[in-house]
């Protein structure tokens, strides 16, 4: 901001809206608060919309901060009247838009938490109770073995029930892709950590062809017409088509996705009155409703992180150890040109702490001092999380992490996250 205060993007859109694409300032914020419109308007006309919102901390930070709320309150309403909530369906996310992969392992906790700890403060604990699905930022999926594991296991212990997941992210328990009809149904998203322990969740299938210009003209409610029944165990159950795409960014999102949203539900209205053949499903109600009909989810097909199949070639699972996971994984490396692992090894907090004493990366640096100062005393005394010193460090680690802040390079961005950089190391001290 313009005393060096921390101030969102928006508000920075709105105060230089001759800058590059800043005269849309006014059309985001309206994307922000439209669905707190549109649904209303939609069941008022006799239709059965449905919707699942993924909104950033920093998102609902910098809308609480710049006192818009007309937008909050907009989006109470379609959370908190009982009214609107069989028909929208909030997922969790990472509090800064932090993608999983290159964010400590110690912080994906701490930002799964930060996110449940705000959107209760704006919208209640009642709500936040219904939260139960969870939407990573960018879809990016962490595959290396110990942070999947470490990943599954913070959504797990936070609450959560199921995950959104990208389909060429994830690979059957024999190394191949997922088939088609597999694509719609739930899946177990299964992980095996560098010492051999195992977790699993429900994960709900992204499909590829999710992008802004094809859930902007509603093609998921399109595609879901030519999709069958299909069966696990004994059970029939619909197939579920779900895609997902930024709110308000591309021409076809801010513009022509209104108008698409709308045409849709009426179309499906004139069809059985949005109750019957194709019908809109939010990813928790669809578990429920097939878990009530008697399927077990034990019966989901199994799947992993992608490239797993290959790691577990190598390394005997019953006998593993990080020091065999990670030769296996530059062996591959080596002769496997296609072969990648996205996330990092883990042990524990100290080793973690320890093994970044020297890396130059100013995220790890920042997080290795926050852990450092702070892990010992909140073991000691948890109220530690209540002081302002804490909450202020905790601050600038977590929007460090922002994925604007990844590449650091030349910039207006880099000179921002340098400047996060230097006032958290500084709240170490």
């Amino acid at each position: 901001g313009a005393n060096g205060e921390l101030i969102s993007n928006l508000q920075n859109m709105f105060e230089h809206p001759n800058q590059g694409d800043n005269h849309n300032a006014g059309v985001f914020a309206s994307c922000y608060s439209r669905m707190g419109e549109f649904i209303p308007q939609l069941i008022a006309e006799g239709c059965n919309p449905r919707i699942m919102l993924d909104y950033s901390g920093n998102l609902l930070w910098g809308l609480r901060q710049m006192g818009r709320e007309d937008i909050l309150n907009n989006l109470k309403r379609i959370t908190c009247e009982a009214q609107y909530q069989p028909h929208v369906e909030w997922l969790g996310t990472m509090w800064s838009h932090a993608v999983i992969p290159s964010t400590p392992i110690p912080d994906i906790k701490l930002q799964i938490q930060a996110w449940q700890h705000h959107f209760a403060a704006i919208f209640g604990l009642d709500a936040l109770k219904r939260v139960k699905g969870f939407s990573p930022p960018e879809m990016h999926f962490p595959n290396h073995p110990d942070t999947l594991y470490e990943y599954i296991k913070a959504l797990k212990e936070c609450g959560y029930r199921w995950l959104m997941v990208q389909e060429h992210s994830v690979e059957n328990i024999e190394g191949s892709g997922l088939s088609q009809d597999q694509k719609y149904i739930p899946n177990r998203l299964f992980a095996r950590n560098s010492r051999g322990e195992t977790i699993s969740i429900t994960a709900l299938i992204k499909t590829q062809g999710s992008d802004t210009k094809l859930v902007g003209q509603m093609q998921p409610y399109y595609e879901a017409k030519g999709r069958n029944k299909q069966q696990i165990g004994k059970v029939t159950i619909p197939s579920l088509v779900t895609q997902i795409a930024d709110g308000e960014n591309g021409g076809v999102m801010m513009n022509e996705f209104p108008s698409a949203f709308v045409k849709a539900w009426h179309e499906n209205r004139s069809q059985g009155g949005g109750k019957s053949g194709v019908v809109g499903l939010n990813g928790t109600e669809y578990l429920e409703i097939i878990e009530a009909a008697g399927v077990n989810p034990d019966d989901y097909p199994i799947c992993q992180g992608v490239n797993q199949h290959k790691i577990w070639q190598l390394v005997d699972a019953d006998s593993a150890t990080p020091e065999k996971v990670e030769s296996a994984i530059a062996q591959l490396k080596q002769i496997d040109h296609n072969f990648h692992m996205d996330g990092a090894s883990w042990t524990n907090d100290l080793s973690w702490v320890k093994g970044y004493e020297n890396v130059l990366e100013p995220m790890n640096l920042l997080s290795a001092a926050f852990h450092k100062k702070y892990d010992t005393l909140v073991q000691q005394d948890a109220t530690v999380t209540k002081q302002f010193e804490y909450q202020q460090a905790l601050l600038y680690n977590l929007l460090l992490q922002t994925s604007c802040f990844r590449y650091w390079g030349q910039g207006t961005w880099t000179d921002y996250a340098r400047e996060i950089y230097n006032r958290g190391a500084a709240l170490m001290n």
